[in-house]
């Protein structure tokens, strides 16, 4: 009996464990819908495989679904109220929930959204990620409802000693936020030094594009290229080049090697890329040229407003 028993249930685990692991197959590859559709039926009869309830809430929060993924994750923190994840989880979905609403319906929400977040770095002192997102929950919030520069450069400090680049990033980002941009600068390319990861580049970039200053941000890109040797880096190039006007024969040098080196983990499809060589031969006044590589990005990609606008401006 004992037998047929384990015989029966064999199954049925195998079946769970199989569930789990379709879910999160489906989300490593963005196929988020059949996701949800895998585990709702799977949490329905196993309500306590947290795991798999987890699985779900990530799986609503890649659909931009936030109150289905808030609920899952508050499954998860009546469940194990000690694990800061689950709190910072939590917090995430119902922070892009009150993005997502009025601002009066979001006033409502903050409250929980603080809490969260906010349990999460009381719970694991190490949880970088929860800190990121107080800072930039203090900077964010208006003044009357707690927002504070103090406080967030609180949480960016303590990022700091956690993680060097981290902190440096969290400064920079205060700073920027708060209209300092020689200070944002300094902390990003100490952020740089001290890491000099793509993000790190990329962030000094936006801010070097933000205060219309190119040629800092061609030379930044010029410095990540170096160290990374991406083609995408070629496009950022060309792309500045072309937006400002500066720097032209480099910008084209830049937008040629990134449509021949094109591959698609490059992100930016060729099109664009044409559109930007486009730009640089209508800064040159050459007609021709201009209109041939409007015209490629066209074919394309014909349903691109900014492609059709120009065509007609030529």
């Amino acid at each position: 009996m004992k037998l047929f028993l384990i015989a029966l249930l064999f199954p049925v685990a195998l079946l769970a464990q199989t569930s789990i692991e379709k879910g999160q197959d489906y989300i490593t590859n963005k196929q988020f819908a059949k996701a949800e559709q895998e585990l709702s039926a799977y949490v329905k009869y196993h309500a306590d495989n947290l795991q798999a309830i987890e699985l779900l809430g990530d799986a609503f929060g890649h659909q931009k679904k936030w109150d289905e993924a808030a609920t899952e994750y508050k499954k998860l923190v009546a469940s194990k109220p000690n694990t800061a994840n689950y709190h910072y989880k939590l917090g995430g979905a119902l922070g892009m929930k009150a993005l997502s609403v009025s601002k009066i319906s979001a006033l409502g929400i903050i409250g929980d959204v603080k809490s969260s977040f906010l349990k999460a770095a009381e719970l694991d002192a190490n949880h970088i990620e929860a800190r990121w997102a107080l800072v930039e929950l203090y900077m964010q919030l208006p003044g009357i409802i707690g927002g504070s520069k103090k406080t967030s450069l609180k949480y960016a400090n303590q990022l700091e000693n956690l993680s060097k680049v981290d902190g440096y990033l969290a400064k920079g980002y205060i700073y920027e936020y708060d209209d300092e941009p020689e200070l944002a600068e300094e902390y990003y390319l100490k952020a740089i030094k001290v890491g000099g990861s793509l993000t790190c580049y990329e962030k000094l970039t936006a801010l070097y594009e933000k205060e219309k200053q190119p040629e800092k941000a061609v030379s930044n890109i010029e410095a990540a290229q170096t160290k990374h040797q991406r083609n995408s880096l070629h496009y950022q190039i060309g792309k500045v080049c072309a937006d400002y006007n500066v720097q032209l024969e480099k910008g084209e040098r830049c937008l040629v090697a990134y449509i021949q080196n094109y591959s698609a983990k490059d992100g930016v499809p060729k099109a664009w890329a044409n559109y930007r060589l486009a730009q640089i031969y209508k800064h040159k006044k050459d007609t021709i040229n201009a209109l041939k590589y409007i015209n490629l990005a066209l074919a394309e990609l014909p349903s691109i407003d900014v492609f059709t606008s120009f065509k007609k401006n030529l």
